[in-house]
């Protein structure tokens, strides 16, 4: 049933050098924060019996196990859509249905396919979860639900993922529409937790939303529910994970021989010529139709362009196809449903109130806009490199480089023209904050430092996804990497966040158990960004984006020092995208694939 797609990936991924480079860096990640999370403990307190390490062992169970699951929820969606996609770029989807292989053997294969990878990463980590069980606090039923848990929730998404990617014909409307509907089921289940639709109980989130079982499986002491015990429920979302990925599958096995060729491949009949003489084989009544027809046909004039034509094309042609209309569409319904939620707050009074360092150190409205803002960013980033890539898988580039285009006009083009396609996801976050403000949720102060602050990550996001789309050659590569940088570095910050709040100190304090993190970071971002094209300026922002990313959010957690946190990361990021632009100014440097290399295939 899944065909000879899963048994050339299952011989084949096992050969390549990153199907063990992955599992062992997201180990040796995880493993860093808990040896963060213990010097951090370590240093603030004596650990004297059980007790103490059973309260640190549901602690670091309790910021593993999340990421764990979000990691698995991005690359399970974003490797299926790139799988697929990659297929439709190369022209290969159409020699796949030529062949003798089922609809199910092509659909359920690209799906196992992908989560060949994650399975691995599941496995791997599986022996750090039982290590924390000995710790205490946490039982081995309790890591055997988290994990599957995971598991599902990767398989419903990547076979949601390939729906998308079977239907939908150009990879940016594959992730951005993957990713707003995966934002919009966990919009949905915390509506329902809220309790803003009455109809529904609460609870029902509990199997809805893989978050909230997750964390309701974490808890030690789980509270009574309608579904009985934690094993209960994470039986019930596990039975409806596996009944949604069957669901998907189905859908794309029985659409996907009418999806697929797209109708702006299917050949057409050609046009008739205009310097035949049709009326000599017709009769005389057609004949007379077709002439006049062909009399009153007129050449339409042709489309002034403009002095840069690659920025005329992004912002009066539909690049990306008509299709964004329905993106566009659903991410204004989630801008909808964060002002109704920021509404809300305000309504009830959670969100004028001023969280103490004793209490609450994020507020409730940070809550609800924080999320909004890296979906803007992530659908920003992903617009960015799909501009590049699809040029590439376009044959375009090499007709670029004959023109008489500059490098400068290019890269502006390229620029302006993605921050123009996706001005709702620039200007939405800044009405949203402007919102806030105007109910007195902050400061004019603080306003500016956001407006400010929102635009610079604006530019950042796309200046990565175009970078990453110039220096790799294959458009899985790049889209993985561009899209990943920017999702693991907001990831790597929320969890930063997530230790420092639990151990609160000062910068010199924090700094040593969080060096090793730092530094890998660094690492990640140099390797990501500058190994295949090196310079001082990418090192320099590669390796001190963590540490200032770092230092920001201690003078945050420190408080009243919003400038500071301000000029640090306008400066950081700033510098970052300075990095990536100048070099691109002054000369096309595009890796075009013509020196493959062996960790680029697949």
């Amino acid at each position: 049933m899944l065909g000879p797609i899963l048994a050339r990936e299952w011989m084949v991924a096992p050969r390549r050098v990153r199907f063990y480079l992955q599992r062992i860096i997201f180990v040796i990640v995880l493993f860093s924060l808990m040896c963060t999370a213990w010097a951090l403990l370590a240093g603030i307190q004596q650990v004297r019996n059980l007790g103490d390490l059973s309260r640190f062992g549901v602690f670091v169970f309790q910021i593993v196990v999340p990421l764990e699951l979000v990691v698995t929820m991005f690359l399970a969606t974003i490797q299926s859509a790139s799988s697929v996609s990659q297929e439709k770029d190369r022209r290969t989807l159409i020699l796949l249905l030529l062949t003798r292989l089922s609809s199910s053997e092509i659909v359920l294969g690209k799906l196992a396919s992908c989560l060949i990878g994650i399975l691995n990463l599941v496995l791997a980590s599986l022996p750090l979860l039982l290590l924390i069980a000995l710790l205490g606090g946490v039982s081995i039923a309790q890591v055997m639900a988290a994990t599957a848990i995971v598991v599902v929730t990767a398989m419903w998404c990547g076979a949601l993922s390939n729906l998308i990617a079977f239907w939908r014909e150009k990879t940016f409307q594959t992730l951005a529409i993957s990713l707003l509907a995966i934002v919009g089921w966990l919009v949905f289940s915390e509506a329902i937790a809220a309790g803003s639709l009455s109809a529904i109980d609460p609870q029902w989130a509990l199997v809805l939303s893989p978050l909230r079982a997750l964390f309701f499986i974490c808890q030690p002491i789980s509270e009574g529910t309608i579904f009985g015990s934690g094993r209960m429920v994470a039986c019930l979302y596990c039975g409806l994970g596996l009944l949604a990925t069957t669901v998907f599958s189905m859908i794309a096995v029985a659409r996907l021989r009418v999806w697929n060729p797209s109708r702006q491949l299917r050949p057409q009949a050609p046009e008739p010529d205009e310097q035949y003489d049709v009326g000599e084989q017709l009769p005389s009544e057609g004949n007379q139709h077709i002439t006049e027809g062909a009399k009153s046909w007129k050449v339409r004039a042709p489309r002034k362009m403009w002095d840069n034509p690659v920025l005329w094309r992004e912002m009066c042609t539909w690049a990306y196809g008509r299709k964004l209309l329905v993106i566009r569409l659903a991410y204004v319904a989630l801008f909808l449903a964060a002002v109704i939620a920021i509404y809300w707050s305000i309504a009830s009074g959670e969100a004028l109130q001023r969280s103490r360092l004793a209490d609450e150190l994020i507020p409730l409205t940070a809550r609800i806009l924080v999320p909004f803002y890296v979906i803007s960013f992530v659908m920003i980033n992903a617009l960015a490199v799909n501009s590049i890539t699809n040029e590439r898988d376009g044959q375009a580039l090499d007709l670029l480089l004959a023109t008489q285009i500059s490098p400068a006009q290019f890269l502006m083009g390229k620029l302006v023209g993605v921050l123009y396609v996706t001005k709702e996801m620039v200007i939405l976050p800044l009405l949203l904050t402007a919102y806030l403000w105007t109910q007195g949720g902050v400061t004019t102060e603080n306003l500016v430092f956001l407006l400010c602050g929102l635009l610079v990550f604006d530019v950042f996001a796309a200046m990565l996804g175009i970078h990453c789309g110039m220096i790799y050659s294959q458009s899985r590569t790049a889209i993985g990497t561009s899209m990943g940088t920017l999702f693991f570095l907001f990831l790597g910050i929320v969890t930063c966040m997530m230790i420092m709040l639990s151990f609160r100190g000062s910068f010199a304090r924090q700094l040593p158990p969080f060096l090793a993190i730092i530094l890998g970071g660094g690492t990640g971002l140099f390797v990501a960004l500058g190994s295949r094209n090196p310079s001082p300026a990418i090192a320099l922002a590669a390796f001190g984006l963590p540490f200032l990313t770092f230092f920001a959010i201690t003078s945050f957690i420190l408080r009243n020092q919003e400038l500071t946190v301000f000029s640090v990361l306008v400066t950081a990021y700033g510098f970052a995208t300075l990095a990536m632009i100048i070099p691109a100014l002054s000369e096309f440097d595009f890796e075009m694939g013509k020196s493959r290399l062996a960790e680029d295939d697949g």
